[in-house]
């Protein structure tokens, strides 16, 4: 019952997760004509908000899922399962993380903190009963990922708190995050190979099966890339050259989630695989060089033309 196991059910070797926030500090910045001197403040306090706001959602969910948990063959040696930790400590924990979150929320903005508000709910009505949408199939799938756009929000809103990000965008994100998700039950789902023991430890898992699960990635992918094209051909023609190194990126996650005993099953050890973690930065370098460098030629090229037949 030591520091260790209040520090391991907070998780900090996810906080990773949060650089989801940065694309969307980048889009506001290059919407509202922004220096990169005058993000770094913001978006670094942001990143602290949300990683302690994160912190306090996987504080509940460990805990809520301790029942679960002893199912799982390798997640029933976490501290809340064998009781390493005690409840009122856990309560503790909650609050003094989600308490420090929304504080650092608000120094950056009412709506931030109203953004960061809405991360700690979505953490209790995805764990909590009667709500604990994580045991509804689709809606599993569907309600931690809403965590993606709310991400971009607070990415967003750190640079530019006055306005919110397109639909297209947000939409776009959320379909992406519901992809990757989708791709990790399916790999969870292969690593138990066994359809009681998997609804034991996760109950929508009763109603799933690998078809469904590669079915319903299969359609969040296409609505992400439609959405996010929408929102380039809107707003940013030059990054519709990423698209292709997008779809790779996808093919490539897809293409881990069905190996054996999938490495998408614990995300904060993706850095592990290299090749992959390479494409990522080219990808990054990529977006990064498209957002500042204007192409007219591309615009040129989309112009409708109608060709005279003689």
């Amino acid at each position: 019952m030591g520091l260790k196991s209040y520090i391991a059910i907070a998780r900090p070797s996810h906080w990773f997760k949060n650089l989801f926030m940065l694309p969307g500090a980048a889009f506001a910045a290059l919407l509202a004509g922004a220096g990169a001197g005058e993000i770094v403040r913001p978006v670094l306090l942001a990143l602290a908000s949300a990683s302690l706001a994160a912190s306090a959602n996987y504080v509940l969910n460990e805990w809520l899922d301790a029942e679960f948990d002893r199912y799982h063959p390798l997640k029933k040696a976490r501290p809340s399962v064998i009781r390493r930790v005690r409840l009122p400590m856990v309560l503790l924990e909650y609050a003094v993380l989600a308490a420090a979150g929304l504080l650092l929320a608000y120094v950056l903005s009412v709506p931030y903190l109203v953004v960061t508000a809405a991360f700690l709910i979505m953490g209790v009505v995805y764990n909590l009963r009667p709500m604990r949408t994580k045991d509804v199939i689709y809606l599993d799938v569907l309600s931690e990922s809403v965590n993606n756009p709310i991400r971009l929000l607070l990415g967003w809103l750190a640079v530019e708190p006055a306005t919110l990000p397109p639909s297209s965008l947000v939409l776009g994100y959320w379909m992406g995050g519901a992809f990757l998700m989708a791709i990790k039950r399916y790999a969870e789902y292969r690593f138990l190979n066994n359809a009681d023991s998997a609804a034991l430890y996760r109950r929508s898992f009763r109603y799933y099966t690998q078809e469904k699960l590669l079915v319903s990635a299969f359609l969040y992918a296409m609505c992400s890339a439609f959405f996010l094209g929408v929102f380039l051909v809107k707003y940013r023609l030059e990054l519709l050259l990423s698209l292709p190194l997008f779809g790779g990126l996808f093919a490539w996650y897809f293409h881990l989630g069905l190996k054996p005993n999938s490495v998408v099953q614990r995300p904060e050890d993706l850095w592990r695989e290299t090749p992959f973690m390479i494409y990522v930065a080219l990808l990054t370098t990529v977006v990064a060089l498209l957002l500042v460098v204007d192409l007219p030629w591309m615009a040129r090229l989309l112009e409708t033309a109608f060709i005279t037949i003689p």
